[in-house]
């Protein structure tokens, strides 16, 4: 897998917004796909994180495109995102299918491998529904 990272810098003190908005960005190269974390700011200099996946594919034609799928992180989010994918990350790596749950989720098993993460669903009443 390999990476690169770097600042972004405004070598001619153009005001070009592309080059404003993006402050880091880290490329890593990991088989068929690319992931590029980009740090980006908003107009009141508030910082928050993109993260997008690039497979190349070949398209009808036989031309070639870039497949791409981009999720917005912003600061108020990371420590419950982080918990999650850490969560993930360790139910895959540990091999006993086992998580050691964070925050006040609750997690079990059921009858195959898939874990149900319950605690954080919202109660829905449909009692509304359907009444002619």
């Amino acid at each position: 897998m390999e990476e690169e990272s770097g600042i972004k810098e405004d070598v001619n003190g153009s005001e070009d917004k592309s080059q404003k908005d993006e402050i880091f960005t880290k490329v890593v190269r990991a088989g068929k796909r690319t992931y590029f974390f980009d740090v980006k700011a908003t107009r009141k200099e508030d910082y928050y994180l993109t993260i997008t996946e690039s497979k190349k594919r070949l398209g009808k034609e036989g031309k070639i495109f870039y497949e791409k799928h981009k999720i917005f992180l912003y600061k108020e989010d990371f420590e419950k995102f982080t918990d999650g994918l850490r969560d993930a990350v360790d139910y895959i790596g540990n091999g006993r299918h086992e998580v050691k749950v964070s925050g006040t989720a609750a997690v079990s098993e059921n009858a195959g491998s898939e874990a149900i993460i319950t605690g954080e669903f919202t109660n829905i009443e449909f009692d509304d529904l359907g009444k002619k």
